[in-house]
This record gives structure tokens, C-alpha cells and sequence, in this order.
């Protein structure tokens, strides 16, 4: 099947509940999105609050309280929130690396393999039944024979140590205890928590996932979204022909008539189930202004030229891996925005032609929905 990148887009917005907006609870949306980055939790709130029709403050702490949502380090490395129920898949494909075991990780953070092996194994007596503060679970495992060196790398605000203990299902955070975060055993907390499932297993939904909410794409998008490229190709293919008749290719006609497979290279793949709606549906012409680390963003990535124009993709990804909140205009990033104390400031990009300005209007009072604040929106282009 062939369709053009107008399209493709278009899909996208619709899967992922920008266009329309939804009252699905924020477990279903959190699910349709394949997970919300949370690095920033008042992004992650927003970037959920955006696609709500009636959006409410909380929701997302509530669901984090009810154990419907978990906040644990997934895709990429970074904090995400997921399904309480489709947790364990995500954790599986993300493990299915043993990026800890390679030497080259174990010489730049300082723990040896048998280390690693008996931090596992005291984590997992630790948090059972338990919920710590970082500080507390530190200190339990420094008591510990043989762990009494890795003060400095637990300790570590990025959390390097504690990924593979995420992605091995040992823990996951638990509720703030004021400002202190605080980390707690899945199999205790999470209701009907299944245990961490063969990587191959996993694949065929979580792959699912992805290419309902960011297809059609490539194996090699799909790593790049998962674990930076990290996965073994040869596991990788063997992952995505685990789908079979599922997946179908598709064409993507680029600018000047030729096609290509996506930014990733290669073929592009979607869901079987969504071939006909795709083929039929009509390109975007909707307005959006899209929380900081968005998922329409992340999920294809900053690198893809035919979301964002190469020579903008500096003001969109920015140094310490910040992402912009962004303007979308009939399916491309057509500018950046942020608020301020008394204004939500657009700075739209000159190249990519007008945006009308009553769908700027009408999504700055959204985002006053959203936040419960109103704020005066202003324009400029740059």
C-alpha cells in the first residue's frame, strides 16, 4: 500500500487523541500512547491534559494512587508512566539488551557483573511488601556484603545503577513522600502483577502498541524509540516477523512523488487492522500546541525531517536533552512555544507558512483548561 506523509501524520494525530480530543480515562490514553515520558511529571500531566476533552487536574496522581499507572525507568532509559496491566512487556523488550552486563557499561559506572548479580538479588529481598525513600533503600543495600562500594553510583540523580533493576522488574517508584522519591517492588504493589515475560513474548505487543499510536515505522524506529539502536538486529527482525501477517508494509510517498519506508530506512510497517482507515483518511489541517517531551515528538523522533525540518531540530531538541513543548500544524512541528508568568509565547518558524490564528486562539484556551490558569497568547515568527 502507498500513502503520503500528509497522511501518515494525520493517523497519528488521530491515534493519539489529538484529533478529536477524548474522555478516555488516563489508563487507556497512557495505554493508546504506548506509555508517557514522565522524566518531567508536569509535563507528562499535560501532555495527557492536552488530549482530554474535559481535562482535569490529578488525574494522573490518582491513577498512580489507585496502582492503575506505574512511574518507572522504561523507554530509552528515561521515567515513564505505563499501564499497571502492560507494565512488564515494556520491561521485558527494554532488558532484552543486558546493556548491564557488556563491559564497556560495567567500566563506566564502576559495578563489576557479580556485583550487579547480588544488587538484584538484595533489591529484590529489600523492597518486598516494602515502600522506601532513595535514601533508605541505599542505605539497606550498603549494609549489604559486597555492595558497601556503590554508595556514589546509587546515589547517581540519574539513576543509572537502578535500570536494570527497573527493567528486570525489581522495582518501581513508589508515592513521594513530600519531596523524596521513593521506590517499591512491583510484585507487591502492582495488582496481579504477572512477572517480567520472555522478551519474545512481549514483542508482538509492544510493537503493536507502537505502530498503533506512531505507525507506520521501521524495526530500526522502533529501536531507536525503545533503547537508542540497542537491540540486536538479528533480534530486532526476528521480533518484528514474530507478528506475521499482523503487520503489513506500507509506502510513504515523500516530497516529489518518490517513496520511501520512513526515517528509520527500510520498510515501514502498520498494523494489518489499521491498512484501510490509513489508506482513507484525509490530511490534517488542525491546529495543536503539545506539552514539553510529547509523545507525537518522541515516538518518531527528532531526527525525522518530515516532522521537523532539519535546521529547526536544535529548537525542539535542546542541550540536556530537553524537549520543546511544540506547535503542530497539519501534522508537521511548525513552531515552539512556552508559558510565562502572564503568557503562553508562540514563536512559530518562518518556513513553514501561515497557522491560522484561530486555532492558536482556541488552543491557548485549552491549555487554561488544562491548567486552570488563563494566560494571553502571543505570536511572533522566527
Amino acid at each position: 500500500m502507498k500513502v503520503t506523509h500528509a497522511q501518515v501524520l494525520a493517523w497519528r494525530l488521530r491515534q493519539q487523541s489529538l484529533t478529536p480530543r477524548t474522555t478516555a480515562p488516563v489508563e487507556r490514553l497512557v495505554g493508546q500512547l504506548a506509555g508517557v515520558q514522565a522524566q518531567v511529571a508536569s509535563a507528562a500531566e499535560l501532555a495527557l491534559a492536552t488530549r482530554q476533552k474535559d481535562p482535569r487536574r490529578g488525574v494522573v496522581q490518582e491513577a498512580l494512587a489507585a496502582r492503575s499507572l506505574v512511574r518507572t525507568w522504561a523507554m530509552r532509559g528515561t521515567l515513564h508512566l505505563l499501564p499497571a496491566d502492560g507494565a512488564a512487556a515494556y520491561l521485558a523488550l527494554l532488558g532484552a539488551a543486558r546493556t548491564w552486563e557488556k563491559p564497556s557499561w560495567q567500566r563506566a559506572f564502576g559495578v563489576g557483573p557479580q556485583q550487579m548479580v547480588a544488587l538484584g538479588e538484595a533489591v529484590d529481598e529489600i523492597l518486598d511488601g516494602k515502600v522506601l525513600t532513595r535514601r533508605e533503600l541505599i542505605d539497606a543495600v550498603l549494609a549489604r556484603p559486597g555492595l558497601g562500594g556503590l554508595g556514589e553510583q546509587l546515589a547517581s540523580g540519574w539513576g543509572t545503577v537502578l535500570k536494570p533493576l527497573a527493567w528486570t522488574g525489581r522495582l518501581i517508584q513508589g508515592p513521594p513522600q513530600g519531596q523524596n522519591v521513593t521506590f517499591t517492588a512491583p510484585r507487591s504493589w502492582v495488582p496481579g502483577w504477572p512477572g517480567v515475560p520472555d522478551p519474545d513474548e512481549a514483542a508482538p505487543a509492544v510493537i503493536s502498541a507502537y505502530l498503533a499510536a506512531h505507525g507506520p515505522a521501521t524495526p530500526a524506529t522502533f529501536d531507536a524509540w525503545l533503547l537508542r539502536g540497542a537491540t540486536r538486529n538479528a533480534v530486532l527482525r526476528g521480533w518484528f516477523a514474530s507478528l506475521g501477517n499482523r503487520l503489513a508494509p506500507v509506502e510513504i510517498e515523500a516530497e516529489g512523488g518518490s517513496t520511501d519506508g520512513g526515517a528509520g530506512g527500510g520498510t515501514a510497517y502498520v498494523r494489518s487492522a489499521d491498512v484501510a482507515e490509513l489508506a482513507r483518511i484525509k490530511p490534517s489541517q488542525e491546529v495543536r500546541l503539545l506539552a514539553g517531551f510529547d509523545q507525537y515528538v518522541l515516538g518518531p523522533g527528532t531526527a525525522d525531517t518530515r516532522l521537523i525540518a532539519a535546521a529547526r531540530r536544535t529548537a525542539v531538541s535542546r542541550s540536556g536533552g530537553w524537549i520543546s513543548p511544540v506547535v503542530v500544524h497539519e501534522g508537521r512541528v511548525a513552531g515552539v512555544w512556552e508559558f510565562t508568568e502572564e503568557t503562553v509565547d508562540v514563536t512559530l518558524f518562518a518556513e513553514h507558512g501561515a497557522v491560522p490564528a484561530a486555532g492558536l486562539e482556541a488552543e491557548a484556551a485549552h491549555l487554561a483548561r488544562c491548567t486552570g490558569r488563563e494566560r494571553r497568547l502571543v505570536v511572533r515568527v522566527g
